[in-house]
């Protein structure tokens, strides 16, 4: 089993091929029908991506980048086809969709771009024991690699394992939540449409059984992205046969509001870092430790714009609905734990679950081992907690492993940084939350269980491919030791040289 989701549906019948069926959350109308992959299938589609990857990864860089902007070109021509299907399959306003659409063309147009500088091959130094060679690294393709998608961003999450895998020389098998088959079927079509007989992009659809199978398909490399228990399940599925695996689990950072922060943009921040998606999106806030002195204006201002939210499945809605069944049982869970620990509701609270929609839900006062902290956040609630001081903050966020990002407010942005570094995190952005999504550039993972790997940036390039150093010699060492005829003389000149530059 691959991940811990609940299926909308999957009908099967005598003598008929299983069926998986895609409904809108905000309606529970049918969205569309698909197939669930089974391991032939999933077999099938590995052995056409290899065929498909031997091509891929032997062009150029210029000519795979070619290829990639003529794809990023077509999906931008029809981003309203696709705004519209995610709408349709997660509940999520159109301005929410458009946005997820738009950061991941930008991200599709920095890889095409950025490909061969980040991995063609470079010269490397020498010292005076190898002037003799010339040393060189490169990185190439690993071959296939294979994607297992959210539900909770279907487009932009997948999207920076797919695109850098594919602008690394990569063909991809791409099986997307079974909550969300549709969008992954248009990115693998709107693909096709392009390079029709090279299937370097494919999707399957199914349900945990072919999560399972492609990661038991002998594929290159796995990129997994949902929740903690499927994160689990991959590793332990990919270490049976050393499948290498790049993580993003799922669940929400944290927010530290210093004396001097600008209070107006940290409020805002908050709020939308933690009820933005209906509060599903993985890099956003869970929990903001704000600085006594400004703690009660914090909580005033973030108050105020909380009460200003309402969700709903209109264009005016703030944000959608939940889009797993269990969700609001989850958020109920935690506040009233977070409630029966001692903590208390500013803004909301259980009365607040009207499914399949939760409305913003601020707490505070909640202690640091409640699950509204410690336990995967799935809907749109806001823990505000107080801090002596900004060592303290720092403690806290490190004593939970949700090591995926961290927004710091504070005027002072070279204490700023500083704090950053004592963080067990992988990402920080100062004065700001979720900037870093709109930043192609910048790598994008974890630390400790709660990721593994990179995607975007150089380092998501090179995550998807392998390192191949070449050492060329040029001429006849005149100091030669590595033979067994070397002459005496060579070894003390040697030793000579190396007491003048180390002793």
């Amino acid at each position: 089993m691959v991940e811990s989701a609940q299926p909308h549906t999957a009908a099967h019948g005598p003598g008929r091929v299983p069926a998986l069926t895609s409904y809108d959350p905000r309606t529970g109308e049918s969205v569309g029908s698909y197939p669930i992959a089974g391991p032939d299938a999933v077999t099938a589609a590995v052995r056409a991506a290899r065929g498909a990857g031997n091509w891929w990864g032997a062009l150029r860089f210029a000519d795979r980048k070619r290829w990639l902007l003529d794809w990023k070109s077509a999906v931008a021509r029809r981003i309203g086809e696709l705004v519209e299907l995610i709408c349709a399959e997660t509940g999520k306003p159109e301005a929410d969709a458009a946005i997820e659409v738009m950061l991941a063309v930008e991200n599709l147009d920095w890889v095409a771009r950025q490909a061969e500088r980040s991995l063609g091959r470079r010269r490397l130094g020498s010292n005076w024991l190898s002037r003799n060679q010339r040393a060189s690294v490169g990185y190439l393709p690993l071959g296939v690699v294979g994607v297992l998608g959210p539900w909770t961003n279907p487009v932009f999450t997948p999207m920076g394992s797919i695109a850098t895998a594919m602008a690394a020389g990569n063909a991809v098998v791409f099986k997307p939540s079974e909550l969300t088959p549709g969008v992954g079927m248009w990115l693998a079509d709107s693909w096709r449409r392009i390079v029709p007989n090279q299937p370097v992009l494919q999707a399957i659809t199914g349900d945990d059984s072919t999560g399972t199978a492609l990661c038991q398909a002998g594929v290159d490399k796995i990129a997994y992205a949902g929740s903690e228990a499927g994160a689990r399940n991959v590793i332990t599925l990919c270490a049976r046969t050393m499948t290498p695996v790049v993580v993003e689990r799922g669940g929400k950072g944290a927010m530290v509001v210093d004396v001097d922060a600008e209070l107006d943009a940290a409020a805002e921040s908050a709020i939308f870092g933690a009820m933005s998606n209906a509060g599903q999106s993985p890099s956003g806030i869970q929990r903001v430790y704000v600085a006594e002195s400004v703690y009660e204006p914090m909580l005033d201002k973030v108050e105020e714009l909380a009460r200003r939210l309402r969700p709903g499945g209109d264009r005016r809605a703030s944000y959608g609905p939940m889009v797993r069944e269990t969700q609001a049982e989850e958020v109920r869970r935690q506040v009233k734990d977070a409630i029966a620990r001692g903590g208390r509701a500013v803004v909301g609270g259980l009365e607040s679950i009207r499914e399949p929609y939760v409305e913003p839900i601020v707490l505070t006062d909640v202690p640091e081992d409640g699950l509204a902290i410690t336990a995967e956040s799935v809907g749109p609630v806001l823990v505000i907690n107080a801090v002596p001081t900004m060592d303290e903050a720092v403690a806290r966020i490190n004593a939970v492993d949700h090591g995926l990002t961290v927004s710091i407010f504070t005027r002072d942005t070279t204490f700023g940084a500083e704090l950053a570094e004592r963080i067990r995190t992988g990402v920080v952005t100062l004065n700001s939350s979720m900037a870093y999504a709109g930043i192609p550039a910048m790598p994008f993972g974890g630390v400790g269980e709660y990721g593994r790997g990179h995607t975007h940036g150089e380092a998501g390039l090179r995550e998807f491919s392998r390192t191949l150093a070449i050492a060329q010699r040029r001429y006849r060492a005149p100091v030669n030791l590595s033979t067994f005829d070397r002459h005496p003389r060579h070894l003390r000149v040697a030793k000579a040289i190396f007491r003048l530059r180390h002793g």
